[in-house]
């Protein structure tokens, strides 16, 4: 990969390569293709359909539905069976479908780079060279190539001789502006309006090396390559064959999943063991074990997640055309934390808009500025120039119709090498008057002023630039009248006019999605190839108060956060992070993730796609390149940053009703399996018979569809919703062992209380009773833990579960299931136990939310 270092002179990597500037011959360049490659962008190795397919397996999600469809097989529950394969069968498509799309995603790097090249080839070592169109993919380290406006820049190349040369290198750097090249190693350069622009971090802003991707602004260059393929910097910045790390959805499915694997890996030998030790019933009480941990085991998960998901894409879709490509996505909307975005386009237009205009005293003098919009207009007019630059519009904007009451005389266009522009208008009889606009440090070198009074106007510009504005300076100067055509030469002698500053023009509705999303509890994150003190002009001019800057090879990474007093991790790094190439943003939004944070992305070009693989969830608005929009799991109709907090709500209300569900379910099956753990051992026949584990199972399922459909309550959009295991185990062991002590305190009054016939010394009376206690405190359990104040589908469905378990036992399907009804007594006595329940239940959660 080229670095500074080893193009200090075009002679001595001439030398190096091997090459010269009349080009390689026909066999050399065949030589070096067959042993370096083709000049593309590295394809990883694509397996084939049945290989992905087999891959998925390993998930422990997939692993854990395959587990339990195996296991309902085995229990002879072959409905069950049936679904919860399909299901896998369908989450191994969808995963492979995904790794394909990746790979084609992948494969359009190609069609980044341009088509073909003009190269310098020469049919011997004593022919002359000749240029001719050669595909792309066969030009080698020596080719040398010519370039001219409109070029894609085919490779890393060392610039040889260069004419009025800028270059758009949006693709690398993210910059808005075109950067100014030139052949000679000369001070870094700057744009006309004398900002540094984008990064002066190494290498994409050293004069002499343009690389691959980059595009031609104007001018003209004959340039040698120095790399090509898998070691340009466009092939390393994106990463072809790096795979995407894990995301905050998978992180936490994974998590949970392993915690149910080791349940129900524990839970069947257990149960085995125990009821042989001390009862002397063995393998005939498998059937139960393995009812028990099916019992454990959430099998709504899947159907549960992917419907409050596609539900939630779905509203986002319809309501505000955010469309999400990955449903998990969704998830990790809802639980990001940091929010890293470019600031060009995003936050601000990509448009300069003229702030002021400054007499030489420092206030505001209107005359600068119409005398600036004469320049811009005439230098348009006479020097045939295709369209103005961004200046020259904000310039014509700003002052309006300005010009035509001049005559235009001529007009010497504005280069990067003097990196000035001169109009010449009509003045009064027998004069001329040359019209120049600049940097202003350049304009000033032209001036005819002492040398204190020039040092106070650059300390002028100087103060303004410091303010995050891009300043230009304005001369103008009275010659004779004369036929000769004026040149640069002409710019000397000027008298200094004033200062015009700029400012980027804010995008419309950022201050108010950025209030938005603060108040949702996200921090924004500034990643720009721009000049720190610009972005930091920008975010104040947009309401995010004091802004602290810093250069992206400042950034210490995840060491440089702390923790928050409430236990949070604490973002690290300065709020704008400026000088941002391509591989920074990757790296500091990688660093934010190991900080413990759960990061998004906005970018649409193809320098941020390393961000946006790195990125928990990658946005990218329609508008976005081709690669970017595949790459990215959101994409947004308009890049609007209003539109991202609608997601994150959406992505919120559903990891809400997810977690709700898991939370309701592990906790309740966790409870019922320790109490039916204990029963079987203390009781001298089976708790439950099999089939009515998996009746029970069947009914608490079909009620928990309901948090599919629930509305969460207000806190629980506030602020980012992540499921997290440890935290997960901790409410569910805590919860679970109250369930378990209220079934367990349930049937210890029965079985005192209840005498007679119909004592639960009678099997069908005792399975009863556990049926109808279960599926009750089950409903309970639903109701209470929800969270919010509204009961909702999940109230509704809670009273039809508590009506099936008071109503079933008795009915026929209850006979067939081997139960009875139950005496009066139990009713009364069961109320009393549920009402002390319900009460611990509130008071447990009551001060699980004060904590």
């Amino acid at each position: 990969m080229v670095s500074e270092g080893e193009a200090a002179t075009s002679l001595q990597v001439l030398r190096r390569l091997d090459t010269g500037p009349r080009g390689l011959t026909e066999a050399e360049a065949a030589s070096r293709l067959a042993d370096l490659g083709e000049n593309s962008p590295p394809l990883p190795h694509t397996a084939s359909w049945p290989l992905r397919g087999a891959r998925a397996l390993r998930d422990p999600f997939t692993a854990v539905l395959l587990t339990l469809g195996l296991v309902s097989a085995l229990v002879a529950s072959w409905g069950t069976a049936v679904v919860i394969l399909a299901l896998v069968a369908v989450s191994c498509g969808l995963r492979a479908a995904g790794e394909h799309r990746a790979d084609r995603s992948l494969a359009a790097l190609r069609e980044l780079v341009a088509g073909t090249a003009t190269v310098l080839r020469r049919a011997g070592p004593d022919a002359e060279p000749r240029a001719r169109e050669v595909p792309v993919a066969e030009l080698v380290p020596g080719d040398v190539v010519r370039l001219g406006p409109g070029d894609l820049v085919p490779a890393d190349v060392r610039l040889l001789r260069a004419r009025g040369l800028t270059v758009h290198q949006a693709v690398l750097t993210g910059e808005s502006a075109p950067v100014a090249k030139a052949a000679v190693d000369v001070p870094a350069v700057t744009d006309a309006a004398g900002g540094t622009g984008a990064a002066d971090a190494a290498p994409f802003q050293v004069p002499y090396l343009c690389f691959q991707g980059s595009g031609v602004a104007s001018g003209s260059a004959t340039a040698v390559v120095v790399e090509t393929g898998e070691r340009t910097r466009f092939a390393v910045a994106h990463g072809a064959a790096a795979p995407r790390e894990a995301s905050a959805f998978d992180r936490s499915v994974h998590g949970i999943s392993w915690v149910l694997i080791r349940f129900m890996l524990l839970t069947p030998p257990l149960v085995l063991m125990a009821n042989a030790a001390l009862r002397g019933r063995g393998l005939e009480t498998l059937p139960f074990a393995v009812a028990v941990a099916v019992g454990l085991t959430p099998e709504m998960l899947p159907v549960i997640v992917t419907t409050c998901l596609a539900r939630g894409a779905a509203l986002l879709a319809r309501a505000h055309q955010v469309v999400v490509r990955r449903l998990p996505a969704l998830h990790d909307l809802g639980a990001v934390d940091v929010l890293c975005l470019d600031k060009t386009g995003t936050l601000t237009q990509d448009r300069p808009v003229v702030e002021r205009a400054l007499g030489p005293d420092g206030d505001d003098d209107p005359e600068v500025l119409r005398w600036a919009a004469a320049g811009a207009w005439w230098t348009l007019q006479l020097a045939e120039l295709p369209a103005p630059d961004a200046l020259d519009e904000a310039l014509l904007t700003a002052a309006g119709p300005v010009g035509e009451e001049h005559d235009g005389i001529g007009a010497v266009p504005f280069d990067p090498g003097r990196r000035t522009a001169t109009a010449v208008v009509a003045g009064t009889l027998g004069t001329h008057v040359l019209v120049t606009k600049g940097a202003a440090e350049d304009v000033l070198d032209r001036c005819d002023l002492d040398p204190a009074e020039r040092e106070r106007l650059l300390a002028l510009a100087a103060r303004e630039a410091g303010a995050g504005l891009r300043v230009l300076g304005v001369a103008t100067a009275r010659r004779p009248s004369r036929a000769r055509p004026y040149t640069a030469a002409d710019e000397h002698g000027l008298t200094f006019r004033g200062l015009v500053t700029f400012r980027d023009a804010l995008a419309p509705g950022a201050a108010e999605a950025l209030r938005g999303l603060t108040g949702l509890g996200i921090t924004v994150r500034i990643l720009t190839g721009d000049h720190p003190a610009t972005a930091v002009r920008a975010c104040r001019d947009l309401g995010l108060g004091a802004v602290e800057a810093g250069a992206a090879a400042d950034w210490a990474g995840p060491e440089a956060g702390g923790a928050e007093p409430d236990g949070a991790v604490a973002v690290p790094g300065p709020v704008v992070v400026a000088r941002c190439t391509p591989e920074d943003k990757a790296r500091i939004v990688a660093g934010l993730r190991a900080a413990g944070h759960t990061v998004g992305f906005l970018g649409d070009g193809v320098n941020d796609i390393p961000a946006l693989r790195a990125a928990d969830v990658g946005i990218a608005p329609r508008t976005a390149v081709d690669l970017a929009r595949e790459t990215a799991d959101v994409v947004l109709a308009e890049k609007d940053l209003g539109a991202i907090g609608h997601a994150v709500t959406a992505g919120r209300h559903s990891s809400a009703n997810i977690a709700s569900y898991l939370r309701v379910t592990l906790s309740s099956n966790l409870g019922n399996v320790i109490a039916m753990l204990a029963a079987g051992l203390l009781l001298p026949f089976l708790p439950m018979l099999p089939v009515q584990v998996l009746a029970q199972n069947l009914c608490f399922d079909a009620a928990q569809l309901a948090f599919a459909y629930d509305r969460p309550g207000p806190a629980a959009l506030l602020r980012p919703t992540v499921l997290r295991p440890r935290a997960f185990l901790r409410f569910i062991t805590g919860f679970g062992v109250l369930n378990a002590i209220a079934d367990l305190a349930t049937f210890g009054v029965l079985a005192l209380a209840l005498r007679g016939p119909d004592a639960l010394d009678d099997e069908a009376v005792f399975h009863s009773a556990w049926f109808t206690e279960n599926l009750l405190t089950q409903a309970l359990v639903m109701f209470l833990l929800r969270g919010g104040t509204r009961s909702g589908p999940v109230g509704r469905a809670a009273a039809v579960l508590a009506a099936v378990g008071l109503l079933l036992p008795p009915g026929p399907l209850g006979t067939a299931l081997g139960m009875t009804g139950l005496p009066a007594a139990y009713h009364v006595l069961l109320a009393a136990v549920l009402g002390l329940y319900a009460v611990a239940l509130r008071a447990v959660r009551a001060r699980q939310d004060r904590r």
